[in-house]
């Protein structure tokens, strides 16, 4: 006899859930009616443990990994798509898995579609597959589900999708050319340095000559590279180590996450892609109808940036007091000393010099006045998600230009440091030539 997960409320409006065992759901319904309760939902129950092994012999692979923004942002869009053309979701989403590669994103969907099948809302199911869907996508869906409106959810989650991934590539292909410079011209200073510079050494011991202290300082240098050559990938692999160690420390971890918003130049694009990244966040959970408090927290959590993370918690807990956004975001837009981010200061950018350029810096703000003002109209007006998101857009676009400005500026000092050092190698090497030619003319 089949089961049924059915969810009930009797009249007092107290409900419940239960499994019960019954012919039919119509069965199920008038039991239940005649002992006084009003059946909200009813599905057939499917024994978990046999909706796995099914799952498991439908297709799964072996994948490691999270899925890929770009994968999650089509399926977004496709089931958006689906939905509004009024399909069931079982019904979308076993076409999507259908159409999807082997991979994670597909084994998730097989686990999505059979805990659909055992009872489960999309956001149950969803919740139980992290790997390819966030706190974020998954209260979203929730609160899509409670106000019926899932179709235009899903479209405002793909949008939101599309954005981050529009600023992501944005900043990934600004960087690919000095990137692509640097490495070159590291591969091109290791050839000269181990295959060049040590056959004109033996031809100088060879004439006995007296040589510059540039050249000097070119054949010590070479015989560095060719003794240590294995400090070239190490040394940057030490650096990203002794990061990732220091920053599991969570005391070191906002240190480090401060260091990256203080740091020159490059310090203003990360606050912008931050700032750029929570407003919209905060401001399609808003607009999608999730509580305040609930938005905060998802935001606080999605920051991937500590200061910012802590920030926000200060927000929402002056929320349950009774305070609005815009004033604790204003008190907390400074975030203070730190002696953390002194700490990295002082190891990265030249000790002394370093603590005196964080001191300089520490009265900056992680948010500027426009970005409170504009919170704060949007709660007096009731708007702010409209306002959250002008933010997101105005710093998207800051990021954009910055960006571009930045490239613009890197290109040829990276060319000009490629050039130089060449110069420096090539000059280094005929001034002794210049030497043995006057000497073998006289």
């Amino acid at each position: 006899m089949p089961k049924y997960k059915v969810e009930a409320v009797d009249a007092a409006g107290k409900g419940f859930t239960d499994i019960i065992e019954a012919s039919s759901e119509e069965e199920v319904t008038a039991t239940l009616k005649e002992g006084g309760y009003l059946v909200t939902k009813i599905a057939l129950h499917k024994d978990r443990k046999v909706q796995k092994k099914k799952a498991a012999s439908n297709g799964k692979t072996f994948s490691f990994g999270k899925v890929k923004p770009k994968l999650l942002r089509d399926f977004t869009r496709n089931l958006s798509i689906l939905q509004d053309a009024g399909l069931p979701i079982l019904r979308s989403l076993n076409i999507l898995m259908q159409q999807s590669k082997p991979g994670a994103l597909r084994n998730c969907l097989i686990d999505v579609c059979a805990e659909i099948e055992s009872g489960s809302s999309l956001s149950e199911a969803m919740g139980k597959s992290p790997k390819a869907f966030n706190r974020l996508y998954v209260n979203m869906i929730k609160a899509g589900e409670a106000g019926g409106a899932l179709e235009v959810i899903l479209q405002r989650l793909s949008e939101f999708l599309e954005r981050s991934e529009e600023l992501k590539a944005k900043i990934k292909s600004a960087m690919t050319y000095p990137v692509a410079v640097l490495l070159f011209s590291i591969g091109i200073m290791f050839f000269i340095m181990t295959n060049i510079v040590p056959k004109f050494e033996d031809i100088f011991k060879d004439f006995d000559l007296e040589l510059p202290s540039l050249t000097k300082f070119l054949m010590s240098a070479s015989h560095a590279f060719v003794t240590y050559w294995y400090l070239l990938p190490g040394i940057p692999f030490s650096i990203w180590l002794f990061i990732k160690i220091t920053t599991s420390f969570s005391y070191l971890r906002f240190g480090w996450h401060l260091f990256l918003l203080r740091v020159p130049i490059f310090g203003i694009l990360v606050e912008k892609t931050v700032v750029a990244r929570t407003t919209r966040t905060l401001g399609t959970l808003v607009q999608s109808g999730v509580p305040i408090l609930e938005a905060l927290h998802i935001t606080r959590e999605t920051a991937n940036n500590g200061v910012f993370e802590a920030m926000y918690q200060k927000i929402l807990e002056a929320i349950r007091d009774g305070d609005t956004i815009a004033n604790p975001m204003r008190n907390n837009s400074r975030p203070g000393f730190h002696f953390g981010c002194l700490f990295y200061f002082f190891i990265f950018l030249g000790g002394p010099i370093g603590c005196l350029l964080y001191l300089m810096k520490l009265q900056n703000k992680i948010l500027g006045d426009i970005v409170v003002n504009m919170v704060d109209v949007g709660e007096e007006t009731g708007e702010l998600d409209t306002m959250l998101y002008k933010v997101a857009d105005v710093f998207d676009d800051e990021v954009a230009v910055y960006t571009d400005a930045l490239m613009s500026m890197i290109e040829p000092l990276l060319v000009m440091f490629l050039g130089g050092m060449v110069g420096t190698i090539v000059i280094a090497l005929f001034l002794p030539m210049i030497k043995l030619i006057e000497s073998l003319s006289n």
